[in-house]
């Protein structure tokens, strides 16, 4: 690749976001490229909701099952499950599912090129990305108008372009792909025990003939692998084999800011986009990949850097209630095993239940039935006050 080609965007990173971002702005006519370091596969519990399906056109055969119930656990071992009425979670391996959206961002006609980021500078009015492609020593260019960093959590290109970006909130996640044994293939398990998560919690999910086992948090110290190898020995997972063990960072709030009002723009983990409380991350990405290039289209149609803050304007107005639902549910219930009781106590309850799935399937908080809502309301204050 000539060192001088010059492209309308250059994507950094190819996880959802960065995929999606480059497919939608290569479907849409402009040239971009896409820049991922390969061999990286993040640790998730892989959890996507039908409206991701349809918004961003997600084959059937990507889904590895389709949940339709999920028990939630707390500290006494009291079960509660929570049935999935008239709706489902579909569940994708990040391992083919990233591959296939890189895949089709190129088959758009982005240029995918696989290779470490180093970093941006500038020359005439361009951005120039450095990068190491991959097998290399040697640095190249990419010469682009706007860049898109879509480079995880612990974003590279954040820290260099966007105040505050390396002082995002995270927790540690770690998980182990595990065959799935022939009794309850379809076993979707969330546990809320401090000791297996002292302000988050430790999963087990389905994939299909795998499962997904593992924790987060954000204390340091706190041992993610012996968490796991607790779950598994607690239960009859010790014993399965295992294929692989994946940890990362994982960002809890988004960033007050993901442009630099010139000509970089982050978006999915990069710009913090993963739900507290639940750390549901999917659905986000492909989302703020979508808004980052209606950002940078924009910019390349009027000139006007200034239209690059409305991907995070856009993404808040839409979902900025529910992450601050969602923080103050985890700040108030997973930071102890009273508060962790109280929460699977109150996920017993049918409004609850209906709410919770109707919101997170369809990526709207209903504005319907007033009236469960408010009972919902006063039930969790109870729950606070130690009333209920």
């Amino acid at each position: 690749m000539p060192d001088q080609d010059r492209f309308d965007a250059v994507v950094v990173g190819g996880g959802p976001a960065g995929a999606t971002a480059a497919h939608d702005l290569a479907r849409a006519g402009h040239k971009v490229a896409l820049l991922d370091k390969a061999g990286r596969i993040k640790p998730c519990g892989g959890a996507i909701p039908p409206r991701a399906i349809r918004d961003f056109d997600i084959p059937q055969h990507l889904l590895k099952c389709r949940v339709s119930m999920a028990t939630m656990i707390s500290p006494t071992d009291v079960r509660v499950d929570m049935p999935i009425e008239g709706g489902y979670v579909g569940m994708v391996d990040r391992l083919e599912f990233d591959e296939f959206l890189r895949v089709r961002a190129a088959e758009s006609g982005a240029t995918r090129l696989t290779g470490t980021y180093v970093k941006l500078t500038r020359e005439d009015g361009d951005v120039l990305v450095h990068y190491r492609p991959k097998d290399s020593v040697t640095e190249e260019i990419l010469r682009a108008k706007y860049v898109i960093g879509a480079d995880g959590a612990l974003s590279q290109v954040g820290r260099q372009e966007i105040p505050g970006a390396e002082r995002i909130p995270m927790v540690f996640a770690y998980h182990e792909i595990v065959e799935t044994p022939a009794e309850r293939p379809d076993r979707c398990e969330i546990y809320y025990r401090g000791n297996l998560s002292p302000d988050f919690y430790a999963w087990v999910f389905p994939h299909g003939p795998t499962m997904s086992v593992g924790v987060g948090s954000a204390h340091k110290g706190f041992s993610l692998r012996g968490a796991v190898a607790a779950l598994r020995g607690e239960t009859d997972l010790g014993p399965l084999k295992t294929i692989r063990g994946e940890g990362a960072p994982i960002p809890l709030k988004p960033l007050k800011r993901w442009d630099n009002g010139r000509d970089v723009l982050l978006a999915g983990d990069a710009a913090g986009t993963v739900a507290p409380a639940s750390g549901e991350g999917i659905y986000y990405a492909l989302l703020g990949g979508r808004l980052a290039a209606e950002a940078v289209g924009e910019c390349l149609e009027t000139g006007n850097a200034r239209a690059l803050a409305n991907a995070r304007k856009r993404f808040m107005k839409d979902h900025g209630r529910v992450f601050w639902v969602l923080g103050l549910l985890q700040r108030f219930f997973y930071s102890t095993d009273r508060g962790r009781e109280s929460f699977v106590k109150i996920c017993r309850d049918p409004d609850v239940q209906r709410l919770t799935w109707e919101s997170y399937m369809n990526k709207e908080y209903p504005k319907r039935n007033f009236f469960a809502q408010a009972r919902i309301f006063f039930k969790d204050v109870a729950h606070l006050l130690r009333l209920a």
